[in-house]
């Protein structure tokens, strides 16, 4: 009562006096009280802010170094260029929208603060709606603090920022925002949404462009240019504009120039994933070599081998013809795969016609699959028999064979432990050239071939060109040359490529270099080159295959696998019930394989494998050639092979002309013609299989496939030739003007590809 009383008898201006007292103390506690709170404050010190770890993915780009692939990360998309790589427009805009007065401040703005506090005080969220935040306290937000909203943490920000802004220039401050910030989803750092929105580099953006850069970070996901704010979006890009123009950082004309700007953003699968297959492809080879989090943190710009241009016209063809072989072949599932037979460049592969359908289980990558080839293995057998002397103008006998010494000649059984396959068309055509038989994809012919040329002989030489996956020799025999192993798309491609290559094998290469974050080479991937082939095996080899008369009986005259005027080989395959159907083909320069089937294994149906596969393999095939040899330079060079001396089964004479040419001599020209009946025989009774340009055989019969292969032959020739048995002997007819030089032998005439 007593203190009442004496207010009541204080005047107005001793009562005022006193409440300043009063509140003053009060003042002078609160702030001494809000020191000691601070004091106790666990506040990062800079040592913090210098040791974070700015995490940069590691991204993938193709042989331009310009197109990105995929970006790494799982999180984070954030590449950190330096100040003066960085629009001035783009800085000007961030500053103007952000913090007009950032050169001015020492880190924090009062003003600022309070502003902001008033307006979250009256909108009733304390710590929410404006943040007050200058610039520098944005870094230290995103760099050093958690990021909850707290008293707390707003007063270590701003204590920080005043640190900071002791150590570090405006410039320093600044670049760390525009390299940290955040712009929408995984995309950190204006690089990076320079890049994803516009293509471009940050240091390119023009002034709208800009704008709507330093727009975004206010709130990145609802002013995505891809959400359902673009009005928005337009509205805060409109905003920046005007900032700037207050702040004098552009002129009205400018100001009136951009706001008439239509800007064009990027697709948004920019920001996605290019090359799929590939690029997964290429990941686990980089895990493998650095480590899942080497290539989350290191920044690491991987430049690949992919060549952008042809992977979109080779997804394009894929899923179009795909489609198309659903209908026709239910066929559900292609692939393709192109590579630089002189580099070993990886430069094309699709794994799936769609790597999201999954119906098809579409990011099965097909092209790493174990898949069996077919007829396309044939080359290699054909590629070891010529290792060995023997030709493309050798002759052998297709001609229905029993291959199993353990069956009789006559069984046409299949059955284990009997073997006697069938050609595609269940015909046979008897004497036949390597060259035509390799490119009519003759069944039987094949088979013979590869018994003489050898199994392990074949293996071997299909790994030394890049098959990895044919590496037990005991568990193949002759089946193997009908596609009795199991292949895979890219390693084809690449062994194809040996052939183009005239018998050098280039490294698979798919990573040409690797750089760090400051654009220091990592590492180069060299070319390395070896010759695992004879030159002019490989001569001959492309030359049948590229051979559009030998090949016409199977194709016709005017295929799709023709080239006119260029060179181009190639060779098909296909597997039992159709379930695989391959094409592989190659110029000197480009080497391209193609599948079609089902990832199942079911089989398809309704056509040939020549059929379901050519027209995606050609289609692709045309474009590519534009592209590697626009003027068609490309050739394939021509074997030298000297047919005199030879054996004349191996130079393409099935029956020995030249003793029946003695013969006819020493009778006045007159030849028995039981003496050519008796010198028909199938090529094992001319050679040792193992040396074939070496003596004749003394015993024959001593090889195991002999009994058999000359069973079928004579078989064959009394068929074909009864009348002539030896009890017609008698007979005679003249040989006139025959003869026995080199150029006598039948043969494909030589031609300038």
């Amino acid at each position: 009562m007593n203190v009442f009383r004496r207010l009541r008898h204080l005047s107005l201006k001793e009562l005022i006096i006193d409440a300043i007292i009063v509140c003053f103390a009060l003042g002078v506690l609160a702030i001494g009280a809000l020191f000691v709170w601070i004091s106790t404050l666990d506040i990062p010190d800079l040592s913090a802010f210098e040791e974070r770890r700015v995490l940069q993915s590691t991204k993938l780009y193709d042989r331009t170094g310009e197109i990105l692939l995929y970006d790494l990360g799982k999180d984070v998309r954030r590449t950190v260029v330096p100040f003066n790589e960085i629009s001035h427009h783009l800085k000007n805009a961030t500053i103007a929208i952000e913090d007009d007065q950032f050169y001015n401040h020492h880190g924090i703005q009062p003003k600022a603060i309070l502003r902001a506090g008033w307006a979250n005080f009256t909108d009733g969220d304390l710590l929410g709606g404006q943040g007050g935040s200058t610039i520098t306290q944005q870094v230290i937000k995103n760099s050093v603090l958690q990021r909850e909203k707290t008293l707390t943490r707003k007063i270590k920000e701003a204590i920080l920022a005043i640190k900071i802004e002791r150590v570090l220039e405006k410039d320093e401050i600044l670049s760390i925002y525009l390299n940290e910030s955040p712009y929408g989803g995984t995309i950190y750092g204006v690089e990076e949404a320079a890049q994803a929105f516009f293509g471009k580099k940050a240091r390119e953006v023009s002034l709208p462009e800009a704008a709507y850069l330093a727009a975004l970070p206010q709130a990145p996901t609802f002013l995505s240019p891809y959400g359902n704010n673009r009005e928005a979006l337009d509205a805060r890009q409109r905003q920046v504009l005007e900032r700037m123009k207050v702040n004098n950082f552009i002129s009205e004309e400018e100001y009136n120039a951009a706001l008439a700007t239509t800007t064009e953003f990027q697709p948004q699968a920019v920001t996605g994933i290019r090359a799929p297959h590939f690029v997964m492809y290429v990941r686990e080879q980089l895990v493998e070599k650095f480590g899942e989090e080497a290539l989350a943190e290191r920044g690491l710009r991987v430049i690949t081998t992919l060549d952008w241009e042809l992977q979109k016209e080779a997804e394009r063809i894929v899923a179009e013809k795909g489609l198309v072989n659903i209908e026709r072949f239910k066929a559900n599932n292609a692939g393709l795969v192109a590579t630089d037979p002189k580099t070993g460049d990886l430069l094309v592969m699709v794994g799936s016609r769609d790597y999201f359908a999954e119906d098809i289980d579409g990011n099965f990558n097909i092209a790493t699959a174990n898949r069996q080839p077919g007829s396309a293995i044939k080359p290699f057998a054909y590629a070891t028999a010529f290792s060995k002397g023997y030709l493309p103008d050798t002759v052998v006998f297709d001609v229905r064979t029993q291959f199993s010494p353990q069956c009789e000649p006559d069984s046409t059984s299949s059955e284990s432990p009997c073997y006697s396959p069938n050609n595609y068309n269940n015909k046979f055509i008897g004497p036949v050239s390597l060259r035509n038989a390799l490119a009519q994809s003759l069944n039987i012919p094949a088979v013979k071939v590869l018994y003489l040329g050898g199994v392990k002989q074949t293996l071997k030489l299909a790994a030394d060109m890049g098959l990895t996956t044919l590496n037990d020799p005991d568990r193949y025999g002759l089946t193997l040359v009908l596609g009795g192993g199991e292949v895979k798309l890219v390693d084809m491609t690449y062994a194809y490529g040996v052939f183009a290559n005239e018998g050098v094998r280039a490294k698979p290469r798919n990573i040409l270099r690797i750089e760090d974050s400051r654009g220091l080479i990592v590492e180069e991937t060299p070319v390395e080159t070896e010759r695992v082939v004879d030159r002019t095996v490989t001569l001959m080899i492309s030359d049948v295959l590229s051979d559009n008369v030998a090949r016409t009986p199977l194709w016709g005259a005017n295929s799709l696998v023709n080239f006119p005027g260029k060179a181009v080989a190639s060779k098909t395959g296909s597997t039992n019930n159709l379930r695989d159907a391959w094409l592989m083909g190659y110029s000197p320069s480009l080497a391209v394989g193609t599948w079609v089937g089902n990832n199942d294994n079911t089989p398809m149906g309704g056509g040939l494998s020549g059929l379901i596969v050519t027209p995606m393999w050609r289609e692709f095939f045309d474009i590519a050639l534009k592209k590697i040899d626009p003027e068609n330079k490309d050739a394939f060079a021509q074997p030298e092979i000297k047919l005199s001396g030879l054996k004349p089964i191996l130079r393409g004479e099935y029956i020995d002309t030249t003793t029946l040419l003695e013969a006819a001599q020493n009778n006045n020209g007159d030849v028995d013609l039981g003496m050519l009946y008796n010198n028909i025989h199938s090529i094992l009774h001319f050679v040792d299989k193992d040396n074939p340009q070496g003596p004749y055989p003394t015993n024959p019969a001593r090889d195991p496939q002999y009994k058999n292969w000359e069973w079928a032959v004579q078989s064959w020739k009394e068929e074909t030739f009864g009348s002539l048995a030896p009890a017609t002997s008698t007979e005679t007819t003249t040989l006139r003007d025959t003869e026995t030089t080199e150029e006598s032998t039948p043969r494909r005439s030589r031609r300038n590809n």
